[in-house]
């Protein structure tokens, strides 16, 4: 055999394992996209929804097979195999970070109460360095709020409760849409510029995703939150429903290869895709806040 053989059969097998690991990566991604939340308690109490649903997207990001991914090294890291995925996650927690502060200092507090201590715990917790190996390790701090928030629940369920409940307020509920608004807005100006690189594109695409992941649950669960009221208020449900849908279908949109074609190319622009979706929960996020503000 030739030496030109033996090279050609090299690079075959080296970009058949390079194909094989885009596939397994795909695929796993796509199913890990997927969270299944339990249905809803029928005696839960206000607040409980909220924060089952905000602990439950970080302990799946926690308790999968390769955990937290930015960082991480070698195989899973996020310079190598799974950047994707990192970005994604630090979507994950940049929106978990700014719904927890809201649930913190407004959902479940009025003018001088106190803060609840969990929360204040969770709040902490999930703002450290999502990049820091050890001494602490970002997956120790994470799921120390994640049971925190765990720790909120059971204080609602005790007899008397000692966490404080959702207040369930128009005024405040603002206050919440405000934030996923501007999330939304800035994923939104980094999903539509023009400029970008051929690197940066899916890093783009997969934070903006791992936002859209979060609100999109934690939605669902505020819905319920406020079932009493919107079931009285039919335009406000409806809004409510949309946007689940918009974030739903943006938090698993899954193209084998982000593609960055331009508005006349025969390729599709993958970030102009989730845009789109992104950009209409957006928008009906601001009707919900002038139907809020009635």
């Amino acid at each position: 055999m030739t030496d030109v053989k033996r090279l050609g059969y090299v690079a075959a097998g080296l970009a058949a394992l390079w194909l094989s690991c885009v596939l397994l990566l795909h695929v796993t991604q796509r199913r890990h996209s997927s969270l299944d939340l339990p249905p809803e308690p029928a005696d839960g109490k206000p607040g409980e929804s909220m924060a089952r649903a905000i602990a439950a997207v970080m302990d799946l990001e926690l308790s999968s097979i390769t955990g937290w991914r930015p960082n991480d090294v070698l195989l899973w890291g996020p310079w190598l195999w799974a950047d994707n995925n990192s970005n994604r996650q630090l979507g994950i927690i940049l929106a978990v970070r700014e719904t927890t502060r809201v649930f913190k200092d407004h959902l479940t507090k009025v003018s001088s109460e106190q803060y609840d201590p969990n929360l204040v715990k969770a709040d902490t917790m999930f703002r450290n360095d999502a990049e820091r190996l050890w001494f602490p390790s970002a997956e120790g701090r994470f799921q120390d709020g994640v049971d925190a928030l765990n720790a909120y629940v059971a204080g609602l369920r005790r007899d008397p409760p000692s966490s404080r409940p959702l207040n369930r307020r128009n005024i405040e509920l603002i206050r919440l849409f405000q934030t996923w608004s501007d999330l939304l807005g800035d994923a939104h100006a980094s999903l539509y510029r023009d400029e970008v690189g051929a690197l940066e594109t899916d890093d783009i695409f997969y934070h903006a995703q791992g936002v859209a992941h979060v609100l999109h649950h934690v939605n669902r669960a505020i819905r319920h939150e406020y079932r009493g009221e919107l079931a009285s208020r039919p335009i406000l449900d409806t809004l409510f429903e949309e946007v689940t849908v918009a974030l739903g279908h943006a938090a698993v949109l899954k193209p084998l290869v982000i593609l960055d074609g331009d508005p006349e190319s025969m390729f599709a622009n993958h970030r102009r895709n989730l845009d789109a979706y992104v950009n209409e929960a957006r928008q009906k996020m601001y009707s919900i806040r002038e139907e809020l503000e009635k």
